[in-house]
């Protein structure tokens, strides 16, 4: 049993397939009635006017109407594209048990427990006929499929058969007078419309259903004494054939299926059961937890089966309806009728091979599955479920074809799946074993191979490989090597596809396709909604698959669309050009013709072969909402346009792709505000100036008019502008123009005549216009108002423009391939620009509908808003004839020849992006201004975890790595990248790494410097400098394998000067401990210091143990300091004189923490010795060693990294990573 949709809801009642959507209804004891799309596993309506249960519904054949009956007594009639009860049948007088429409008539047969069954004309809404007979609840009752029967059962324990003949004669209007006559007799003296044809008498309880075989003469039914018995009938009587037994409960309902010798059942003892009518044996039984089953429903065309339950209800099929097949080459082998079919695609010639014998099977679905073949040696190897999983080789003859009736035994073998590896060779799964039996063509094991997944299938995957699946996984194994040669998590697989040339594949699960190349890398997934029923590649390299109802296509990047809708699945096997072959459920075999464009035209614009691209716009209907976004959404909105009429889209699509001139065209057949303001930021953003004049004229929008022309430099139109706004009398225009302008006497006739006399005073007095300042002083009188002291006025002047003139220049390139072949392909010819065309400063203003224009030397105004300007002096170029001789052969150039195609260059990759991308060092990644990266890496190799110290070179290092340019005021500053190593022989194309501004030099000449203020003494400057070395290091480049080791070295150097200067700035610190002094100085001569070093801190430690009365350890680091062979003859003497000392008295005053004898290491944190044996942890990156409580503390030596952290390790070369 194959569940195809599941629901949860109250107890169904009532079930019905609708014949062509795919939908079921279920009516519920609750009262409700569902509609369901199980193919979308989707509640599509409710429907809820029954009071108490509904146990009966049925859908209309042809019509949008169904039919409901429950325990209100109430019969409703609904249509559901209304959603809504049309009307309501009233008549019975007790519970309503089951509803049917006839298939022809306007008729429904209904059943009651009022002992009644009622016929009723829907169109009339009158009850036509009452059944009587049955003594007791009548349980069902329903139309025989073709003729005038009706069949019902019933508690009284029988089954009836009713003759409604005579009703159909008399709905079916009489012809001639005489029959009407006597149907008028049989009204007025109560003929009888329906009459008893059998009683079928033989169960034991009350009988729960009975139907009618679809197209044989057969009956049957189930009741509560736990049968299903099987009727047969003709014209005279019926009879009982057989009972079925097996059922542990009352039988609820039983039904025959429409397309096998199969009758169904179900029962309250939570069971569905299959019989096979001809053998009267059970086949199969499915059972249910907690739930008993109550009604059962069948498809009317499909092969589909409800059943309704307790908690829900189940849709299922019996039997799987895929057939088995294999393609090779131009052939197709399938399995039909238990025979092993051949095709050939280019003649369509179908015979049949050879019969496949199948052993009287007592369970279902045990057909063949899948089908493997093997050109070379004509093998078919058939796998099915039968025992648990099994396989068949036939050796098909080579003159089989057509004949069909030559029987072989197959050579047979257990296993779940089985396929040929190899020409002679197939691969056979061996679940138990967890692996895979290689058998030849005798059935022999030649090899047997462990599987490295628990497989519970396997594929082909080319010669020698196996496709195994796990649940959740797929594996491609090397049956030779025994290695696996790909991995790939992915939903349970159910098909495997391969391309022609085995480099891609698509593993098919129920709601998913995954696309991989063979050796499963993933390429994309895609996820449907609908089951995926099977798939094929075509010669493109695109993966064309249906699901129940469409042919779709997936594209190499992921992509996917419909190619077309299907009324009934089918089962692609090859797709060849614009033709698919498949098999449908019949295993007849189809060739359908698709609409190959849509795909192919998207697969030519990933692939970028916009040459076909070209021939398919010109050539192709291709247009549509969904193709236009399609082209938006992946950056061709170029391409879009030329498939657009509406001037709106055209507008947008143009903006989008920067063609300024088609969006100018829009524009004006729009004309509306919105879209001349766009086009002006856009004409804007590319510096077309003239267009955003063009714009802001046709808005009127002379504020931005006059701050363009100052921006530009245009003073000539700023000064028209002026004359403009007085004559709009716009005060503040004037005001704003005359500022641009640098008018002062301008300036102050506004104010003056705007009445802001002292405004006006003050303007013309600071700006040096003594005579309009007197004038205006004495019209002010005492209202003069005093200038401040001691201030230098300045003329306020409008900037001068950067760029002088008009649209910013242009890179010149050949027109791309979208725009010259497809300039007339959208619309007509481009308008071409007038306005736009000219950019001199010459060229008058556009200024439409501006109120009483005085000014006679504006310009005329025509009807299109074009301004002419009136005295045309001069005469244009003033080109004349030139007299040339006859005509030269003069070559002539093709002007649509294309030499090449050059599109404009696409901006390239930022270098620091470039950079990012090519190294794995910390230094190279921050100086790319990559400094999460730089971090990660840092903290992986070092397990540096305090970046603090290292924030400033992270800085340096990004800034040090880019130069940086100013163009001119109002441009952005260029960054300009700095490569190490450039020369001006390299490549422009290659870049080189970053230049670093520290390097490994820097470092030596700052340890020499270390190494001095330690010798004077400056310990905390050395502390300084020795920490910079530390901290610097992990950000270091270097070229050779040999200087990283030095890099190595000088960690380590760095890291005991760190650790020694600490412990001696830590001893002088201590002042009121003279036991903790001694020992830190005794430590510190266990550092690992140059020479030099190491006798001062032995003659350190020397004199404190001497002054605190510890001769002994004194002696002893006075013997260490004499072993040096010290230079210094001071230090020398000092030491003999300490030695002659100790000898006299061989004692310590007090006990110090410090064994010389006993090798230690000092512990960075605590200062304390680590003796050797004693467990320590360490720091990733300086190595200090630490007591373990300090494990997962910051190092207080390095101060970067934590201590006993992972790490790979420093990496600071590419000649590490080669």
């Amino acid at each position: 049993m194959l569940t195809k949709f599941e629901t949860k809801s109250n107890r169904v009642k009532g079930l019905s397939f609708h014949t062509k959507r795919p939908w079921i209804l279920a009516s519920l004891h609750s009262g409700v009635i569902q509609l369901w799309d199980y193919r979308m596993g989707t509640l599509i309506d409710k429907f809820d006017e029954h009071d108490g249960p509904v146990r009966g519904v049925h859908f209309h054949k042809s019509q949008p109407l169904f039919v409901s009956g429950g325990d209100d007594y109430k019969i409703k009639v609904w249509n559901y594209k209304m959603h809504r009860c049309l009307f309501t049948l009233l008549g019975h007088l007790d519970y309503i048990r089951t509803v049917q429409f006839h298939n022809e008539y306007p008729w429904i047969v209904s059943s009651s427990d009022d002992q009644t069954i009622r016929i009723w004309n829907w169109q009339s809404r009158n009850c036509i006929s009452v059944l009587t007979g049955h003594n007791h609840y009548v349980m069902c009752a329903s139309f025989h499929p073709k003729e005038d029967l009706v069949v019902s059962a019933s508690l009284d324990q029988t089954v009836r058969v009713w003759d409604i003949g005579a009703l159909r004669k008399k709905t079916v209007s009489p012809a001639d007078d005489i029959l009407r006559l006597s149907q008028m007799n049989t009204d007025l003296f109560g003929g009888v419309d329906a009459v008893v044809k059998y009683v079928l008498e033989g169960h034991d309880r009350g009988v729960n259903w009975a139907s009618f075989h679809p197209t044989l003469p057969l009956i049957v039914s189930g009741a509560d004494d736990r049968q299903v018995k099987l009727w047969r009938m003709n014209d005279t009587k019926a009879w009982e054939v057989d009972t079925l037994r097996g059922h542990m409960n009352n039988v609820s309902c039983v039904m025959f299926h429409a397309r096998q010798d199969i009758i169904v059942s179900n029962s309250e003892d939570k069971s569905i059961r299959a019989w096979d009518v001809t053998k009267r044996t059970g086949v199969q039984t499915f059972r249910r937890e907690h739930d008993r089953f109550w009604i059962l429903a069948a498809h009317p065309e499909m092969n589909l089966l409800a059943a309704g339950h307790d908690s829900g209800m189940i849709v299922f099929k019996l039997e799987r309806e895929r057939p088995a097949f294999s393609v090779s080459g131009d052939s197709l082998y399938y399995v039909k009728d238990r025979f092993l079919r051949y095709y050939e695609f280019s003649t369509q010639k179908d015979a049949q091979l050879i019969p496949i014998r199948r052993p009287g099977s007592t369970s279902l679905n045990q057909g063949p599955r899948t089908m493997s073949y093997s050109p070379t040696e004509n093998a078919v190897l058939i796998c099915s479920d039968v025992d648990g999983g099994s396989y068949e080789l036939y050796l098909v003859p080579k003159d089989a074809v057509g004949r069909g009736d030559i029987v072989q035994e197959a050579r047979r073998g257990v296993g779940g799946s089985a396929v040929f590896v190899a020409r002679n060779r197939f691969a056979v799964l061996d679940k138990s074993n967890n692996q895979v039996l290689v058998k030849n063509l005798k059935n022999e094991i030649v090899k047997k191979s462990a599987l490295p997944i628990a497989a519970d299938a396997i594929f082909y995957a080319g010669t020698g490989n196996l496709l195994c699946r796990a649940d959740d996984r797929v594996v491609i194994f090397d049956l030779q090597q025994r290695i696996v040669l790909g991995d790939l998590q992915c939903p349970f697989v159910k098909y495997v596809v391969w391309s022609n040339d085995m480099e891609s594949v698509a593993l098919l699960s129920k709601h998913a396709i995954v696309v991989a190349n063979k050796k499963l890398v993933h390429r994309c997934t895609l996820h449907e909604t609908i089951r995926v029923k099977s798939g094929a590649w075509d010669d493109n390299g695109v993966f064309i698959y249906t699901t129940l109802n469409h042919i779709k296509y997936c594209l190499p990047n992921g992509d996917s669309g419909i190619i077309r809708t299907l009324d009934v699945p089918i089962y692609i096997i090859k797709v060849s050009g614009n033709t698919i072959y498949c098999l449908d459920r019949d295993g007849k075999n189809r060739a359908l013709t698709i609409d190959a464009t849509e795909y192919v035209f998207k697969l030519s614009l990933l692939r970028k072969r916009f040459d076909q691209v070209m021939s398919m716009i010109r050539n192709s209907q291709l247009c549509g909402q969904a193709m236009i976004a399609y082209l938006q959404q992946k950056g061709f909105p170029e391409v879009a346009l030329h498939f657009v009429k509406d001037e709106r889209t055209r507008f947008n699509l143009a903006l989008e792709s920067g063609n300024i001139q088609i969006a100018v065209a829009s524009a004006k057949e729009i004309d509306e505000k919105d879209h001349w303001y766009r086009l002006g930021v856009e004409a804007l953003r590319q510096g077309n100036s003239s267009i955003v004049e063009y714009a802001y004229q046709r808005t009127k929008n002379f504020e931005r008019l006059s701050f363009l022309y100052l921006m530009t430099g245009n003073l000539d139109k700023l000064s028209k502008m002026l004359r403009i706004a007085e004559i709009k009398n716009d005060v503040m225009g004037q005001f704003h123009n005359s500022l641009y302008l640098g008018d002062i006497r301008e300036r102050v006739k506004i104010l003056e005549n705007a009445g802001h006399l002292p405004l006006a005073y003050v303007t013309a007095a600071v700006h040096g216009l003594q005579d309009v300042a007197e004038r205006l002083a004495s019209e002010l009188g005492d209202n003069v108002p005093t200038l401040p002291e001691g201030k230098v006025p300045s003329l306020l002047m409008p900037p001068s423009p950067i760029l002088c003139g008009g649209d910013w220049p242009l890179l010149r390139v050949t027109k791309g391939i979208f725009e010259g072949g497809l300039d007339n392909v959208g619309r007509g010819a481009q308008e071409e620009d007038e306005e736009a065309a000219d950019a001199d400063w010459g060229e008058d203003l556009d200024i439409v509908d501006v109120e009483g224009l005085q000014n006679g030397d504006i310009g005329i105004v025509d009807e299109d808003g074009e301004v002419h300007e009136e005295n045309d002096e001069e005469g244009g170029w003033d080109l004349e004839d030139l007299e040339l001789p006859p005509d030269v052969d003069t070559p002539q150039t093709a002007t649509g020849a294309r030499s090449m195609v050059f599109v404009a260059p696409t901006p390239g990759m930022p270098v620091s992006q470039i950079w990012t991308q090519r190294s794995s060092l910390a230094g190279e990644q921050a100086a790319a201004g990559n400094f999460d990266t730089s971090m990660r890496l840092l903290s992986r190799q070092l397990g540096i975890k305090n970046f603090a110290p290292l924030k400033q070179m992270f800085l340096d290092l990004h800034t040090g790595s880019h130069s940086y340019l100013r163009a001119f005021p109002s441009a952005a500053v260029n960054t300009l990248a700095l490569e190490r190593g450039w020369s001006e022989s390299a490549s422009p194309n290659v870049r080189g790494p970053p230049a670093l501004v520290y390097d490994f030099s820097q470092l030596e000449e700052k340890l020499k410097a270390g190494y001095k203020a330690t010798t004077g003494g400056k310990f905390t400057e050395a502390l300084r400098l020795f920490l910079g070395i530390i901290h610097t290091i992990p950000l270091i480049v270097v070229e050779s394998r040999r200087e990283v080791d030095e890099v190595k070295e000088l960690i380590i150097i760095a890291k005991e000067y760190v650790l020694g200067l600490k412990i001696e700035l830590k001893r002088r610190e201590i002042k009121d401990n003279p036991v903790r002094q001694q020992e830190l100085a005794a430590y510190f001569t266990h550092c690992n210091l140059q020479m030099p070093h190491l006798r001062l801190a032995l003659l350190n430690a020397m004199t404190v143990c001497y002054k605190a009365g510890n001769l002994s350890t004194a002696a002893n680091f006075a013997r260490r300091l004499m072993e040096t062979n010290p230079t210094v003859e001071n230090q020398a003497k000092t030491a003999r004189q300490v030695l002659q000392a100790a000898e006299r008295n061989m004692k310590d005053v007090s006990q110090l923490n410090y064994d010389f004898r006993n090798p230690f290491v000092v512990c960075g944190a605590t200062y304390v010795p680590i003796y050797r044996g004693q467990k320590d942890v360490s720091c990733p990156y300086c190595t200090s060693r630490f007591v373990p409580t300090q494990e997962g503390q910051l190092c207080s030596v390095c101060d970067l990294a934590v201590v006993g952290a992972d790490a790979s390790g420093l990496l600071c070369s590419p000649s590490q990573i080669r």
